[in-house]
Parts: structure tokens; sequence; C-alpha cells
């Protein structure tokens, strides 16, 4: 078997699993079962080191971190990765702030880490490179002479041409993605703006296989959505360790129900418009009052970007307005919590809440929706209610579906969500379960190492099962998900 090498960003702590979710907790649950290598920045931006890199192992994973200068951190991270992809792959060509120093620390830091990575390699590796920070790794290692098989695997939602073209030089960005042998995604709709950039900004060809052939190489590229370790958070959800203080916390609670939101904190959320929409339900309807509360957790998120203070500023004005509004002596409506929670107390406050809110304006996948479903008790099981415009809502039509630019449909759904009868609330819950079960975190890795192993073999096979079947796969060539949906 070919030993892995996974490069993102940052490299999670293996010895401590008590993460917030996303891709660290993703990719932790991916190599440990395999072994291999995790690299990436050592979260330090400290100019005066001598720049080497920082060996470690952690069973029988080989970490490696590299350093970054202050100057390199400040733009290709906070420049470029996430005050010009960022906004614009989520759709917010409003937020873009881009400079061209920006753009040449990208490239400058991209290259920089290809470098570093380039002498622990060996010939038949299987590199997969995650994520926006680092699309034009493939080029650089393949400038080095690199000729493993390397993947590339897009946690966020990639834009159509139309909005793409904002970004400068993004025909070049189209060529350093085709540079690897495999580009996954979370969506068919993301594959699909893919494929039409391809067809827009390069002279690439696509064959009858979905092969994408670009001078002397082909790549594939496929949409592999992510999933969680279901069993995991499922025992951290249910764990007696936990129970107490649930117990105690529902026992202070004035109101019988409670909604949650968990997210970190950022504009592509949606989280201001969930306020809003908890406020409308609350005077629409209210018989609410003093029967549910809002906890919202929003751990900080890029502070140092001016987007990111605007956007605490405002949910601090909202909550206390609608709190001004609405609470009464006994009872707060929104619970604000501006921190980052465990893991474990995370699965259990999931697991003791009604109502799961996942509503973001626009999102790569967000794995919140698939833990709620895992927290919950099969016999008396919540309710999900999810953005349209969440990658989860390609796999998951049993949820309460939302348009989260809408505030009355968000405060209708959220009503409905709350007075579910229990047998539809266990219908949902038992469709919804099973699909994220089946399709789960190791399923996401051995589909996309599949493919990222023989490319073209894999490229045929799957067009094959795709010309073989008229659903959509989750997993790109897997079995086909049901295309039924729960009546809403």
């Amino acid at each position: 078997m070919s030993r892995l090498v996974v490069v993102s960003n940052r490299v999670g702590n293996l010895s401590n699993p008590a993460q917030t979710g996303g891709l660290a907790v993703a990719i932790s649950e991916a190599i440990k079962g395999r072994g291999g290598i995790w690299f990436g920045w050592d979260g330090v931006t400290d100019d005066s080191g001598d720049g080497t890199t920082t060996v470690d192992t952690v069973g029988s994973v080989q970490t490696i971190l590299n350093p970054m200068q202050a100057v390199d951190y400040e733009a290709f991270y906070l420049g470029f990765a996430n005050s010009v992809i960022w906004p614009l792959f989520h759709y917010r060509a409003d937020l873009v702030r881009f400079q061209q120093d920006y753009y040449e620390g990208y490239l400058r830091v991209n290259e920089q880490f290809a470098n570093a990575l380039m002498p622990h390699l060996k010939s038949d590796d299987l590199v997969w490179i995650h994520d926006y920070h680092f699309m034009s790794f493939g080029t650089y290692l393949r400038n080095l002479g690199c000729d493993s098989r390397i993947g590339f695997f897009l946690h966020i939602p990639f834009p159509g041409p139309d909005l793409l073209a904002a970004l400068p030089n993004h025909a070049g960005f189209i060529e350093d993605l085709l540079q690897y042998d495999v580009v996954g995604f979370q969506t068919s709709a993301d594959v699909a703006n893919f494929k039409r950039c391809v067809e827009e900004f390069t002279s690439a060809e696509v064959d009858e296989t979905g092969l994408i052939r670009f001078h002397d190489r082909t790549c594939v590229a496929e949409r592999f959505p992510i999933g969680i370790d279901v069993d995991s958070f499922q025992e951290m959800a249910a764990s007696k360790a936990e129970a107490a203080f649930i117990d105690a916390f529902k026992h202070n609670l004035v109101a019988d129900k409670q909604m949650i939101g968990v997210d970190r904190l950022d504009y592509s959320k949606g989280i201001p418009a969930r306020f809003q929409a908890f406020a409308q339900m609350l005077t629409r309807y209210p018989e609410m009052s003093k029967k549910v509360s809002f906890l919202q957790i929003a751990p900080p998120s890029r502070g140092d970007i001016g987007a990111y203070a605007e956007i605490r500023e405002e949910l601090e004005r909202l909550s206390g307005m609608i709190n001004g509004a609405h609470a009464d002596f006994d009872w707060t409506p929104i619970r604000y919590i501006h921190r980052s929670v465990s893991r474990d107390r995370l699965a259990a406050m999931l697991r003791a809440s009604e109502v799961g809110l996942v509503t973001p304006m626009r999102d790569g996948m967000n794995l919140v929706a698939k833990e709620y479903v895992a927290a919950q008790d099969p016999e008396d099981p919540g309710v999900l209610v999810l953005s349209r415009f969440a990658g989860a809502a390609e796999e998951m039509p049993e949820a309460l579906l939302v348009n989260p630019f809408d505030i009355d449909e968000m405060a209708e759904m959220y009503f409905q969500a709350l007075n579910m009868p229990l047998e539809e609330r266990k219908e949902r819950h038992r469709a919804l379960f099973e699909r994220i079960r089946r399709y789960d975190v190791k399923a996401w890795q051995e589909s996309f190492l599949e493919a990222l192993t023989s490319p073209r073999e894999w490229a045929e096979k799957h067009a094959v099962r795709t010309a073989d079947n008229d659903s959509v796969d989750p997993n790109a060539g897997g079995p086909q998900a049901p295309s039924g949906r729960v009546p809403t």
C-alpha cells in the first residue's frame, strides 16, 4: 500500500481529539486509520527562526511542521487566502480585498512549502493536498520533479466562471488545479462550476469518461462529499461523563425546548439572519415565549480581518436587542457564547437540543449538520433545519430545508421544527442517520484515495456507473443515495 502524505494549512493535534470540528477533525480521523505524513504550517509567525521544519511522530503518523514569516502570514493567510479567495468562493465578491502583494505572497508560500515537503516524498506516495490555501501547491511540486500521484480536495464552494473571473489570473489557478491527478469537491454543483471554468478559461479537453486532458496530463474532477466518524461522535454525545452536565443544564432552563447553532464566527454562516428569524418567530407566535431558548456557540475566527470584527459586533448588538425586546426576569431567549467548546461537550449539547440550526448563506459541506444527526437519541430525535446553500443539503433532503435569505420562511420552519410530531421526527432522523453512517469519513477517504490510486481506471468505471444510474451518488461512484424525501 502506498504511503499517504496529507498537506493542509494547519496540522491537527493528533494527541488531543477535543477539537471543534471541520477540516482538522476529518483529516485526523482519515490519516490516523492509515498512517503516513501530515505536513503543514506550525502555527507560528517568527522571523527570528532558521526556517527549518519540525518533525515528530504520533502513533503511525509523522507530522512535519513548516514555519512561516510574519510578512508571509499577512500576505498569504490574512491577505489572499482569507480576504480574496474565501469571500469570492463564498459568493461575497463585495468583500474581496485584492492587493498584488497578497497574490505574490500566496504563490511564494505555496512554493516555499512545496520546497520543504519535497525532500520527504517517495515516488510511490499518494499526496493529498487540502483546501483553498494550497491550490497552487501541485504546480510547484511538479516543477520540482514530483511524479507521485497528487490529489487536491476543496472543502469550500467553487464558483462559476462569471464569479471566478473577478479573481486576478483566474485562468492560472484553473491550470494549477489541472496539475493534480484528482480534484475533489463537496457537491455536484461545485464540479459543474469547475468544469465550466475549465472550458471557458483553458484549452483543456474533457473526454467521454470525464477525464480532463491538459497538455501532457490528465485530471479527474469529481464529487467526494466529506463525512464524519459517526460512531465516535455518537458515543461522545451519549457519554455518561456529559450526562450529569446536561441534566443540570436543562434543570436550570425555564424553556422546555432548546434550539442550537454551532458555527465559527464567519459572515458566510448566516448567524445574523438566524437571530432575526428567531425574533420573528417569537413575535409571530407569542405562545412560544418561555417555551424555547436559542443557544448560539460561535468561536472566534480570523479576528485580524475587519469583516470578522464587524460580524461579532453585529451579533452582540442583535442578541442584546432581541433579548431586550423579548426576555423576562426568568427567561433569556438568546444565549450567545463567543468562545470554543470542547468537542465532547459540544456533542452533548447537540444531543440535548430539540432543533439544530445549520443555515449558512453558502457552505462547502458543513459537518455540524451531520454531527447534529449523529448526536440525537433515535427514540426522541431533534429536527435539523438546514440551508439549501450548504453542501450537506445535497445529501440530507429529509432535513427541513430553508432559504437563509428569507427570514419569514426560516421563522416558519423554526416553528414547524419545534412542533413536529414524534413519528415524523423519527422517520426523518432514521433516513438521515442511515446515510451519514453509510457515507462517513472512512467512505470519503476510501473513495478519494481509490480515485487517486488509479485515476484513469476509476474514471472509466465511474462513467459506466453514472450511465447506468439516474440518481446522484454522494460518494462519486459508490452506492446510490435515495432520491426520495420526506414531504415538508
